[in-house]
């Protein structure tokens, strides 16, 4: 008798190339995560891909220019590339550009890139192959997390153009963001990072509906999230790390500070300020009262005195008079944030603002970045400076080989600092058996304008 037997073919293998912030990597991995589930494998270089997709940024021309350098670098090295994110909005600047590219899909639609990839390399095996489910794709270490809880935003702001490529706001509902993260620590996540557009705004689409969470009624409101992330367990009856990043210092963001207080929310916000003179306020189209926010700091320090503000601030929007940069200035040296960005004010095709009278000439923005980078260094190195002999909580994120003397370092982030934009705390003589997510006890024994050094406790 004879008989023949087939063998199972080969997996087709996809690679991905993610550029932007973290709303971007979110996409990425929710697309391999899709792409996985129908039967494809993940390839960790250009060589061995099927097809390469690319996720583009593109907030910003610079990020534009870095985003065709990627599918050019993609389309070189493999040749079959999709392009995704906010710049396949341009397709048409894209096809220009690098007119061998397969397809083009812009923000946050999943269907059509999965759909792009099925007709480029067809699926070799089902998704039914791998009796075993498999897990969602991360392409964060599995210690940390990005939580997203909404898309686009409502804002109109003259430098900006999200709204465009994204939408307007769009909230999950509670109960699945909520399901996602009890998910995601379950699976070893001792740090969530919440983001979005516009995290203080989460809900207002939705008027705030309520879901059922736990036996109890939920808002899709930033305050509800946060107490409900709280409560959740990474073992011990320790809750997670939970960061709340951009958020507008709407009012009702008073109301997470006791959450911080009381543990149960890290006290960190990531609030992007961009200036501080009401005249370039204005001008950005930007929701702020700077005289309003400098009181809420003082009263927010008074509750939570751990607390740590992060900011971004653009020098030189058209406009910008030496007085208003002064004003900055004077307004940081008295808002005492613990991290700060600067960005160099920069024109994005659609933008509003590319159309204001007065833009800064380019030394003078080169020049009043210096000074405001020197300003907030000098604001952070004493921050820091402060934190030498206290004992403080850290995440590790590496740990190092041990060196001639058998001496093991290690490196982590304080509850002051987020992965990727903020410092850092190095470890020395740490215990052979710490691994990547730990929490441990730090004591500090050095610092300087960025970074933490110290010791196990």
């Amino acid at each position: 008798m004879n008989t023949t037997t087939s063998s199972i073919p080969d997996q087709k293998k996809v690679g991905m190339v993610s550029l932007g912030c973290p709303k971007a990597l979110v996409d990425s991995e929710r697309i391999l995560t899709r792409l996985r589930a129908d039967g494809y494998a993940m390839s960790p270089d250009y060589a061995g891909a099927d097809v390469v997709l690319v996720n583009t940024c593109g907030f910003l021309d610079s990020a534009k220019e870095e985003s065709l350098q990627a599918i050019g670098e993609a389309v070189a090295e493999n040749g079959r590339v999709i392009v995704t994110g906010c710049m396949g909005e341009e397709a048409d600047a894209i096809r220009a550009a690098h007119p061998q590219v397969l397809a083009v899909t812009g923000a946050h639609q999943y269907e059509q890139v999965v759909e792009a990839v099925h007709e480029h390399a067809p699926p070799s095996q089902g998704p039914f192959v791998d009796l075993i489910p498999q897990p969602d794709v991360k392409l964060t270490p599995r210690h940390y997390s990005y939580l997203k809880i909404s898309e686009g935003c409502n804002h109109s702001c003259a430098f900006c153009i999200i709204p465009d490529l994204r939408g307007k706001l769009a909230s999950r509902r509670i109960d699945a963001v909520l399901r996602e993260a009890e998910k995601l620590v379950a699976a070893g996540t001792k740090e969530l990072l919440v983001i979005s557009q516009d995290t203080s705004a989460y809900g207002v689409d939705t008027r705030h509906e309520s879901r059922t969470w736990k036996g109890h009624e939920v808002r899709a409101h930033m305050t509800d999230l946060a107490r409900e992330l709280g409560q959740l367990d990474i073992g011990g009856g320790t809750p997670p790390w939970v960061r709340l990043h951009y958020v507008y210092p709407y009012p009702h963001v008073d109301a997470v500070i006791p959450l911080m207080a009381e543990g149960l929310l890290t006290p960190y916000l990531d609030i992007p300020f961009q200036h501080a003179s009401p005249k370039v306020l204005r001008a950005m189209k930007r929701p702020a009262n700077e005289a309003k926010v400098l009181e809420r700091l003082k009263g927010w320090r008074e509750i939570c005195p751990e607390i740590a503000v992060r900011s971004s601030f653009v020098v030189g929007f058209p406009g910008e008079t030496e007085d208003d940069f002064k004003y900055l200035l004077d307004w940081l040296e008295e808002a005492q944030l613990d991290r700060v960005g600067a960005f160099r004010f920069e024109p994005v095709e659609g933008a509003q603002a590319n159309a204001l009278p007065d833009p800064v000439p380019e030394e003078v923005k080169e020049e009043r970045y210096a000074r405001i980078m020197e300003v907030t260094e000098r604001i952070s190195a004493a921050k820091l400076a402060a934190k030498v002999g206290k004992t403080i909580p850290v995440i590790i994120d590496e740990v190092g080989e041990p060196d001639e003397d058998g001496d093991i370092g290690a490196t982590g982030r304080s509850q002051a600092d987020a992965p990727e934009i903020d410092g850092a705390v190095y470890l020395r003589n740490v215990d052979a058996n710490l691994a990547a997510g730990d929490i441990l006890d730090v004591q500090v024994e050095d610092a300087d304008a960025h970074d933490l050094f110290g010791v196990p406790a």
